[in-house]
């Protein structure tokens, strides 16, 4: 391949990477071209982008960014793979694409995180973190608590009274 076609490769891949911080590295090598546009379909489906790059013009293009550490322990061509809503929601749609008996051939080789590299066990124990969505509801439901125990408690005596005050008027109103 001439330097030219290089560079003109390498500045593809760096357009195609640029302003992203957290991805993916997966090896889809031996797998069968149906295998392979399976997967696609699914992540396209979610929102999820996936690149099968040489590794030595990924790492000349990603030179100075946050995915730097990306290629550092792979060979080979990989699969670069990001996009989802949040890191943590890429990394659960990587470990059930890796569960799948029909890709069994596809393989996480690790990630980048806020610039900091990933083993593919460690990505497998991010997909374990609650996402985005969970992580709301979680701060949602603490931020809610104090506020619902206050009403109950306040509600609670209240309830009393008013069925006590209640039950007064039923019995005048039998007596009249």
């Amino acid at each position: 391949m001439s330097k030219y076609v290089k560079n003109l490769i390498t500045s593809d891949i760096k357009n195609r990477l640029d302003g992203i911080n957290d991805a993916v590295v997966a090896n889809c090598i031996g797998m069968n071209s149906a295998a392979t546009y399976k997967i696609r379909k699914h992540l396209r489906d979610k929102g999820i982008s996936m690149l099968v790059v040489k590794r030595s013009l990924a790492t000349r293009a990603v030179v100075d960014s946050r995915l730097q550490p990306l290629f550092d322990d792979v060979i080979g061509s990989v699969a670069v793979i990001w996009g989802c809503e949040d890191f943590v929601s890429l990394c659960k749609e990587m470990a059930s694409i890796a569960k799948v008996k029909e890709f069994e051939k596809f393989e996480l080789k690790g990630g980048v995180m806020d610039g900091e590299t990933l083993s593919a066990k460690k990505v497998l124990e991010v997909s374990k973190w609650p996402n985005r969505q969970e992580q709301i509801s979680l701060l949602v439901g603490q931020i809610l608590s104090p506020g619902a125990n206050l009403a109950a408690q306040l509600n609670g005596p209240a309830s009393k009274i008013a069925g006590q005050v209640k039950k007064m008027i039923e019995n005048k109103e039998d007596e009249a």
